[in-house]
């Protein structure tokens, strides 16, 4: 029950993030709904497609589509309030990120998948919409840049998983889990926490080619 409500939650605050990205583009309602829910359960939907957890997710609960595209829909009347709260729907995004990776994880865990799969089964949840968000608005993908976001769902199932090889009951184990992944996206967006970034400068290696060979 915690995490269905925390699901409704999440999926209707990324819909309203993925509305706003629409609008960057100028993109018609349609466009705003298709953007709000690739944004909200694309993740989902890949992971399931992935696994062949049939059927999907928004086909066995249509009612997860009307949710994210009312929350598109909405965002166009309030746009500049959600641009103004910025920090709000970042907590939002952080939660959910979480949320999602608990049942991606949950997912393959149910299917009886090796521990590996659940972890994968959980980043691709938590990442893939945003992605797709990105991919379809023509912007970089924020997922993949600077700030740990895949990282964090890896954390989030890795540390879900412990906790049940261990027998923590199941309340206890998503309420430490949600914790400690929120609580380390937070901390890793307050004091700008990433990976190391790989450059390949292609420009920068011919020019010095060419100087060798002068």
């Amino acid at each position: 029950m915690l995490l269905t409500i925390l699901y409704i939650i999440a999926i209707t605050a990324e819909a309203m993030t993925g509305a706003i990205s629409a609008g960057k583009r100028k993109m018609d309602w349609f466009g705003v709904m298709f953007v709000a829910s690739i944004a909200a359960i694309g993740g989902g939907t890949a992971r399931d497609m992935i696994l062949g957890h049939y059927p999907v997710g928004w086909i066995k609960h249509p009612e997860y589509i009307i949710i994210t595209c009312t929350a598109g829909v909405f965002t166009t009347l309030i746009a500049p309030w959600v641009a103004r709260n910025q920090r709000l729907f970042v907590a939002l995004d952080s939660i959910g990120l979480v949320v999602f990776s608990i049942i991606g994880c949950r997912i393959a865990m149910d299917m009886h998948l090796p521990p590996l799969i659940s972890i994968i089964a959980a980043i691709v949840t938590g990442i893939f919409g945003g992605l797709l968000r990105d991919l379809v608005c023509r912007q970089p993908p924020l997922v993949l840049h600077k700030e740990l976001y895949a990282s964090v769902a890896m954390f989030s199932s890795s540390l879900y998983l412990l906790l049940h090889w261990y027998g923590i009951e199941e309340t206890i184990a998503v309420v430490a889990t949600l914790i400690a992944g929120f609580s380390l996206r937070i901390v890793a967006l307050k004091f700008g926490w990433s990976l190391p970034v790989f450059h390949f400068d292609q420009k920068q290696i011919e020019r010095q080619v060419r100087t060798k060979i002068k």
